[in-house]
């Protein structure tokens, strides 16, 4: 589980053109932004996310809720980094979620980056004119993207990931 940040400000990728000619970028002065909130089951490839306004406890129990409901209130262990709305006290932790925290400055372990990474690829490279424009862009890419839960299992579902899971279900029988 994990947030991201998507808004007017887009991400700049290399761009190809002729030798000597300079590519042409759009740059947005504004900022405004919207935070996606994504939870990924690699093993599964099932995928929930909501955008929200902010990264705050809030927004953050929010999303608890929503992923708790969707999971029918299982035991659920969450791969955490550590932000401070993770770690604040103010959080309500629905009980049935066990935080496993990630080593500080390893976002690499955490799959839902490799999501946030395909979707800031599909996004970069344009100026949105309002907040709604990307929010509607931003919602088709997920929405097509949580509909193919091979692929995410194939970006997610790292090696040592599989062999985890497979220790925790031998060892709990």
């Amino acid at each position: 589980m994990d947030e991201a940040r998507f808004g007017l400000k887009g991400w700049l990728r290399r761009r190809w053109c002729p030798l000597g000619i300079r590519p042409p970028w759009t740059v947005e002065d504004r900022y405004e932004w919207l935070w996606l909130y994504t939870v990924v089951e690699p093993t599964t490839g099932w995928m929930l996310s909501l955008l929200l306004p902010e990264i705050d406890s809030t927004c953050l129990s929010i999303f608890w809720a929503e992923m708790c409901q969707a999971l029918r209130n299982e035991r659920i262990g969450v791969v955490l980094d550590g932000a401070g709305a993770h770690t604040s006290g103010q959080v309500d932790w629905p009980q049935n979620l066990v935080g496993l925290p990630l080593p500080a400055y390893s976002p690499e372990l955490n799959p839902a980056e490799q999501v946030f990474r395909l979707l800031r690829a599909k996004l970069s490279n344009r100026v949105f004119d309002s907040l709604d424009q990307m929010e509607n862009e931003l919602s088709n890419a997920v929405a097509i993207f949580q509909q193919d839960r091979i692929s995410i299992q194939r970006l997610t579902n790292y090696p040592w990931w599989q062999n985890g899971v497979q220790h925790i279900t031998s060892t709990s029988m």
